[in-house]
């Protein structure tokens, strides 16, 4: 009968490790789940604005909050649908062919970012008029300045393709730089920001 030797401290050792290897494991493997899970409910800081108003003081006041987030280091994205698409019209820019209804529709609505009139008080445009004047008396950034602003933040501005659809609007009547986009976009955007907001 041959009596084995016992296991050195060496070998010892190494069993040890393996086991203890073994069960850290599983443990490591379930914790890199678990904070996958968490990372993907995460939100990243970033902010979202719905600018669906196209009037003066609530775009003015979209652009002031998205300026503020910007510069506070939050990735900002505005989102522009319906009314709120008016503020991104260019100046003088041809919509190419248009039907009746569309002719009419760009008549009757403002033609750029300078002609929107305000919520409140706004007497076929003397609100807006008043308005901009007391903000220049104040030195108060303009609509226009705090777009500039924006756009030097890396404000990401959307303009809603269903919305330019719906509404007879064209690229060509739109700003340039701007990204377009639907619903999809929005909320790609909207479920990973730490404020989301709808003017």
């Amino acid at each position: 009968m041959t009596v084995s030797a016992p296991p050195t401290p060496t070998e010892i050792e190494q069993v040890v490790a393996h086991e203890v290897d073994r069960q850290l494991k599983s443990f490591r493997d379930e914790m890199e789940g678990k904070l996958a899970e968490v990372r993907e409910r995460t939100v990243d800081d970033a902010a979202t604005i719905v600018v669906f108003s196209g009037d003066l003081d609530k775009v003015l006041a979209g652009f002031v909050i998205a300026t503020g987030a910007a510069a506070a280091g939050l990735q900002t994205s505005m989102f522009f649908t319906f009314w709120g698409l008016m503020a991104l019209k260019k100046k003088g820019a041809s919509g190419g062919s248009k039907n009746m209804m569309e002719k009419m529709f760009t008549l009757m609505t403002p033609s750029s970012s300078e002609s929107l009139g305000s919520s409140k008080m706004n007497y076929f445009g003397m609100g807006a008029i008043m308005l901009r004047k007391m903000m220049k008396d104040k030195q108060i950034a303009s609509l226009e300045e705090l777009m500039a602003v924006a756009k030097d933040l890396e404000v990401k501005l959307i303009a809603c393709t269903m919305s330019m659809d719906a509404m007879g609007i064209s690229k060509e009547e739109l700003l340039d730089d701007l990204a377009y986009g639907g619903v999809a976009t929005y909320m790609a955007d909207a479920v990973r920001s730490r404020v989301t907001l709808f003017i």
